[in-house]
């Protein structure tokens, strides 16, 4: 019995990497086509963005989060992470865009293989995690008005890259202490693409500020 239910949970894991790697193709088409979208319209998606993510853990207790949201979310996220990722392109080097992409896929890999494997349950992190989110949310809203400094974004970047790396230990050691079911497969992959996107956008906020000729 104990090892049908490990299995059991390995393979929910294993499913929800491959739907979250499929994603992050998703994403990357997205991204892709993001090179035509007219840049009125980013504000929208990204408002469209925003509300999804609301709807998805909102409704979550109401109605399974279905593998067509999660790839739509992805599409419309690959579509505004464009302009971002073209200005620190254009600033500092097309390398950086690889290099936060690289840094990021190994802290993922790291963290997550970290917060899968170990024994004890890392709830206790969630209520930190939260407080920290909102923290990060109300910086950057200060930001639109009142832009940061360099210096201010660097250090708001670092603390941005330390949040979703603990995000994402403390999100895989989830999965394997909760009794994930077949139906939430598409929410938790979801969770993990905006962990990584999030800990990506830091970080290339963060090489961009570095490598920048300004």
């Amino acid at each position: 019995m104990q090892a049908t239910a490990y299995e059991s949970k390995q393979s929910i894991m294993q499913r929800i990497i491959t739907v979250f790697v499929f994603t992050l193709l998703i994403a990357t088409i997205g991204l892709y086509i993001g090179q035509f979208v007219p840049p009125a319209l980013m504000l929208p998606l990204s408002v469209a963005e925003v509300v999804m993510i609301i709807a998805a853990f909102w409704l979550r207790r109401k109605k399974a989060v279905g593998y067509a949201f999660v790839f739509t979310f992805a599409f419309i996220s690959g579509m505004t992470l464009f302009p971002i990722i073209s200005h620190y392109a254009s600033a500092a080097g097309a390398y950086v865009v690889l290099e936060a992409f690289g840094s990021s896929f190994v802290i993922f890999a790291v963290l997550g293989t970290i917060g899968a494997k170990t024994k004890k349950d890392l709830s206790f992190l969630w209520s930190f995690l939260l407080v920290a989110v909102i923290a990060l949310i109300a910086v950057g809203i200060f930001n639109i008005f009142s832009p940061l400094n360099s210096a201010a974004m660097m250090a708001y970047s670092v603390i941005g890259t330390i949040v979703f790396s603990l995000y994402i230990l403390y999100d895989l050691n989830q999965i394997k202490h909760r009794n994930i079911t077949a139906d939430m497969i598409p929410l938790m992959a979801l969770t993990l693409y905006i962990d990584f996107i999030n800990l990506f956008i830091n970080l290339l906020r963060f090489f961009g500020i570095l490598n920048s000729d300004d």
